[in-house]
């Protein structure tokens, strides 16, 4: 703990008996109180002010530091740099088998440089979930979830293989096997604490319990006042190994709520409405914390359906405060009394429990009266883009205007072999999925409701609709089987598929081969409805080019209904047995029914499922394990050294300007880490499916991006190769291509990347706004790396992909206020310089870029470092975040 403590805060706490010692608050604000009343801090903040006062030692973390937080009061922003130690990290299967392929890598160069390899480890809590890796292979049969694990297992062997021996070679490492939940919700029901003990020597201290995720909706955990966010794979493993999260003290924009939720508008519409204000406001870089008395009446699982939606509008996090529904829920999910009761003496003794009436203060603040929200859908390509579900019928007609498909909008078309016909916006996939919403038992039983309604009016869905159930967590079965649910959404095709994220991040499955094909032939824009939290473009299926993120008994009424070119306030949604229209307001379940039905939720089914939550099942517990500190590799196209370290014995080389770069690729405005490093399927004609041939591998058994990404051959291949991505260089054309401009020749951009390696010529990207949204996707950072680019010069940075980059030594630069590429005519013909870039490069200086285009003339403009910190300053001079990490080991 704080090795300086200037300001006296040791303390220590009873609680049942124990002793517990802390770093008091209370103590903190009364040295402080010249400086800034910290009393009247968002409780987020001064979660961060106790981190420090924890870690005080005069290196990393200094007294100015900590006098910082309390100056934030006068401007309510700051500009200056803090290390941030959480108390653990969390994974999931995509992110977390490449982050544990890079520990491997880094063991054998720790051996190659004659340094024990063991001192590569874990030093903090390390919980990696296998939930990314399920795919909806089989749906609405009794026997789709037996068929999709073992497909699963059958796929994903070498993977499971290398964490095995990762979760045995690893301290401070544990695995919770496939086919257990998604990581988000085991998070928040049962590894978070709340209130985070550790012994240390002969003392018990206690803490907040904080932690950052190898996935973006880490930040789902912040509903149960857990404060936690996404980073890359690359900043979770220097955490991991020791390394603080270089941060700078953020601004918090506060929610506050007023009100409750009418009758029949559910936490899924809330957060849709709550996204898109968020959004529009601005709070990329930014905590939001939520306050106000509408909290009073907000379930926590509704505030962790708000807090795990914080990618989508753009915040670090969306953060709310401990109070008495925290504790309520934490009996709910069966933690025992001990860590209740110590999370409710510790909160309040810190001064970070919620008050009803007592507010902080805020950079700035939004409102939100909760009766004013109302049902909603999100589409079709961004979460934040919200629409009223009565308007959702003519905003598909403005869309098929938009895209020139107007005068075919009615056009009907034959399926082969099938008695109906597809139009545009007919529903082809609807699913219940996700941790967003499959959390949240008000929304889940209100689907077993509208499902079981249905069923009695004589509903069924439609025949060209996917359906799938895939819960966040066992207990969701559970509590549905009990209620009496399961019968009725099975006989509507919802059966479960598997547990874990499927659908959201694109493991949705093939659709029925006809279908499949009606839909390309006649270029028909069809719909999935889903109850995720991820919509862009390719991402759900590349079949589909409509995705609407909506609740889970709205998922189950477009499935009924088949497609979203309707007004569900007004249309029916069929025929009952007599014949008589049946609308959605006949179906749908008031609060009442919801709350009955919710009440079936209790204690003995969440220990009951997490007893024993690391074990397996015999399939798991029966692949074998491979012995040694150091990873024995294989030919294997699931796992491979990657080249990273290669050269880490090497001096470091001096930092230097980029002389006559090519351009890679300009692309325009909200391109998505899903663009840059796609998740989902692999084409077999593309360069990452051709390799797999290459290499033996039908393309039945090619599997996803997602789960190869532990070859670094594959992703590198599979960089900006999303089949949506839209390179400006050339004309009409979509997918990861680009011009190789000194032959004139269109090719892949991979193709065009080694063509530039070869002839010696370093690369630059151009982009618009917003650029690396989305997911916090490390493989968008390794992958832009492994292809020569060496500089990524967009208008606006997503904070995750920004931080990756620089973790992976490439240099993000921003444009002027207002500037682009197209305000400078770039077309990517030019060649690029940036000058100003030696050792003394500081964070945010100005740089200029010089263009040469083909007939000679230069076009000279400034643009921004956006390495925002003196430590990310270090970890980019030493070639990455990793790189820096183990040449201090090495050292």
């Amino acid at each position: 703990m704080s090795s300086n403590d200037s300001f006296n805060t040791l303390s220590t706490l009873e609680v049942n008996g124990k002793t517990y010692h802390y770093h008091s608050l209370p103590k903190a604000a009364e040295k402080l109180k010249n400086i800034g009343d910290i009393d009247r801090l968002p409780a987020s903040m001064k979660v961060l002010l106790e981190n420090l006062l924890r870690n005080e030692d005069g290196n990393t973390v200094t007294k100015k530091d900590i006098e910082a937080v309390a100056l934030w009061l006068a401007d309510r922003k700051s500009d200056r740099e803090i290390q941030y130690r959480p108390a653990r990290v969390l994974m999931q299967d995509f992110t977390g088998v490449p982050a544990i392929v890079d520990l491997a890598a880094m063991r054998d160069a720790m051996e190659t440089a004659g340094k024990n390899p063991n001192q590569i480890n874990p030093l903090s809590a390390v919980d990696l979930v296998i939930d990314h890796s399920v795919t909806v292979d089989k749906s609405s049969s009794p026997e789709a979830f037996e068929e999709n694990v073992r497909i699963e297992m059958e796929r994903n062997f070498e993977r499971y293989q290398f964490l095995r021996w990762g979760q045995k070679a690893f301290e401070n490492f544990r695995v919770v096997p496939p086919g257990t939940g998604i990581c988000h919700q085991v998070n928040l029901e049962y590894l978070a604490k709340v209130a985070w003990p550790k012994e240390q020597g002969d003392k018990t201290w206690v803490m907040p319990d904080t932690c950052v995720g190898l996935d973006s909706h880490t930040t789902m955990v912040n509903g149960l006042g857990v404060l936690g966010w996404g980073v890359g794979g690359i900043e979770a493993e220097a955490a991991m190994l020791g390394q603080p999260v270089s941060m700078l003290i953020p601004e918090v924009i506060g929610f506050r709520m007023t009100g409750k939720l009418h009758e029949g508008v559910t936490a899924t519409d809330l957060v849709l409405h709550v996204t898109q204000m968020l959004r529009k406001h601005g709070v990329v870089g930014k905590f939001v914390e939520f306050y106000g008395p509408g909290l009073d009446h907000l379930p926590l699982a509704d505030r962790a359906t708000i807090g795990n939606m914080a990618p989508e509008y753009g915040a670090t996090c969306g953060f709310f405060p401990v109070d008495k529904e925290t504790l309520r829920y934490l009996e709910l999910t069966g933690r025992d009394q001990e860590t209740i009761d110590l999370v409710e003496a510790y909160y309040k003794a810190q001064g970070l429990w919620r008050e009803t009436g007592k507010e902080p203060v805020f950079t700035d603040s939004l409102e939100l009266d909760l009766n004013n929200v109302t049902a909603s859908l999100a589409g079709p390509k961004r979460p934040q883009d919200l629409v009223a579900m009565p308007q959702l019928g003519s905003n598909f007609d403005l869309m098929l205007e938009t895209s020139g498909q107007g005068d075919q909008k009615d056009k009907e078309v034959e399926v082969k072999g099938r008695d109906f016909k597809l139009k545009h916006g007919d529903v082809v996939i609807a699913a219940i999925t996700s941790c967003t919403n499959t959390s949240n038992p008000s929304v889940l039983m209100a689907a077993g409701l509208v499902a079981q309604k249905a069923i009695k009016k004589g509903l069924q869905r439609q025949p060209w609709v996917k359906a799938s159930l895939a819960p966040g967590s066992r207990v969701v079965t559970d509590y549905l089987k009990k209620a009496g649910f399961t019968p009725y959404l099975n006989e509507l095709g919802f059966n479960l598929v598997g547990y874990g994220c499927t659908t959201c991040i694109g493991n949705s499955g093939p659709l029925d081969e006809e279908i499949s094909k009606a839909i390309i032939d006649n270029d028909l824009i069809v719909s999935s409805v889903l109850s995720g939290n991820r919509n862009f473009e390719g991402r759900i299926h590349s079949d589909v080019k409509a995705n609407w993120l909506a609740s889970p008994p709205l998922v189950v009424a477009y499935a009924l209904a088949g497609t979203t070119r309707i007004d569900l306030t007004q249309d029916p949604l069929g025929n009952d047995q007599d014949g008589n229209p049946v609308y959605l307001k006949d179906i749908w379940p008031s609060n009442k029914e919801i709350a009955d039905a919710v009440s079936h939720v209790n204690g003995e089914m969440f220990r009951k499922e997490y007893a024993e939550v690391f074990e397996g099942d015999d399939e798991w517990k029966s692949i074998p394990v491979a012995e040694g500190n150091t990873y024995a590799w294989s030919d294997s196209t699931y796992v491979k050294k990657p080249p990273y370290f290669d050269r880490i014995a090497e001096e470091v080389p001096a930092m230097k300007n980029v002389n006559d770069a090519r351009v890679l690729a300009i692309f325009a405005d909200s391109i998505t880490t899903d663009h840059i490093s796609p998740a989902g399927a692999i084409k077999p004609s593309s360069p990452a499916g051709k390799y797999l041939q290459e290499k033996g591998v039908e393309p039945k058994d090619f599997n996803s991006y997602g789960s190869r990404r532990g070859n670094h051959e594959v992703m590198m291949r599979g960089t900006f190769a999303n089949i949506r991505i839209k390179n400006q260089m050339l004309d009409d054309v979509e997918g990861g291509y680009t011009c190789h401009v000194p032959s004139g020749e269109q090719m892949s951009i991979y193709d065009a990347a080694m063509k530039y390696q070869e002839e010696g010529t370093p690369l630059v990207v151009f982009a618009g706004k917003e650029y690396g949204t989305g997911s916090s996707r490390d493989w968008a950072a390794k992958g832009t790396n492994l292809l020569g680019v060496k500089a990524v010069i967009a208008e606006t940075f997503e904070r995750i992909h920004r931080s990756n980059l620089i973790g992976m030594g490439v240099l993000p630069l921003q444009f002027e206020s207002g500037q682009g590429p197209q305000a400078h005519g770039l077309d990517g013909t030019e060649t690029v310089s940036i000058l100003g870039i030696d050792d003394n490069l500081k964070p945010g200086q100005e740089l200029t870029v010089k263009a040469v285009r083909e007939d000679g003339s230069e076009e000279e403009f400034k643009v921004y470092c956006r390495i925002d910190t003196n430590t990310e300053m270090q970890y980019y001079r030493s070639g990455g975040i990793l790189h820096y990490v183990l040449r201090q080991m090495i050292e």
